[in-house]
């Protein structure tokens, strides 16, 4: 099956979910099949290196469809050649970061919180515990808009365990958006991937992050 055929198929999965939307992670394709991604339908592509970011947006910068998000570990050396090209950042888990994104950023950039909900120590993301601190330490910054919450869900079969991470998500975003702080608004969550995203709408998931499910 082609990446168009895939492209239908995966929105017709999502055919009752019409808060959610898709945004391609394409690390695993080349310029060739993003392209085809973009004009199969889908517009919101993310890379998570910024080589390989930067290499896509070189190629498509001059195609208006295309809004860029970053997922990945962002280093501070390589801020300023990401922060006034994408719309959306997936992976903001740093003090550090987000005081250096504020000064290269030209306007405003909605960000993800990444929280490492599995509690899996090879994880990026910060605890649960830890997010309503986090979120407050960065009241200071005028541009950086946290407009919820991302995980990447424990890689597993079981979905129960899915489950209880995507409603633990959930729960904090309801918490964080019941405080509200004006850069902080948090009514949305980046969480489900190609091997579970049918769960995680089900769970109030707005974004959902697939690849490699357009290559199958």
């Amino acid at each position: 099956m082609g990446i168009k055929e895939n492209v239908a198929k995966v929105k017709e999965s999502l055919k009752d979910f019409p808060q959610v939307e898709i945004v391609a992670a394409t690390k695993y394709m080349n310029i060739e099949q993003t392209v085809e991604l973009v004009e199969a339908g889908i517009s919101n592509i993310a890379e998570n290196r910024t080589d390989m970011f930067l290499e896509k947006y070189e190629a498509l910068k001059d195609n208006p469809k295309v809004r860029w998000h970053f997922f990945g570990v962002l280093q501070t050396r390589k801020i300023k050649d990401v922060a006034n090209r994408i719309i959306c950042l997936h992976s903001l888990d740093k003090i550090s970061t987000a005081i250096e994104l504020d000064k290269k950023l030209t306007s405003p950039l909605d960000c993800f919180i990444q929280v490492n909900i599995s509690e899996e120590p090879n994880k990026q993301g910060i605890p649960a515990n830890r997010v309503k601190t986090f979120i407050k330490q960065l009241e200071s910054l005028s541009k950086i808009r946290i407009i919820g919450l991302m995980c990447i869900a424990k890689l597993t079969f079981d979905d129960e365990v899915l489950k209880k991470s995507f409603s633990k998500m959930q729960k904090i975003r309801d918490e964080i958006e019941k405080m509200n702080i004006p850069n902080a608004p948090c009514h949305e969550l980046s969480m489900g991937m190609s091997n579970d995203y049918k769960i995680a709408v089900l769970y109030g998931a707005t974004k959902v992050r697939l690849g490699r499910i357009f290559l199958e």
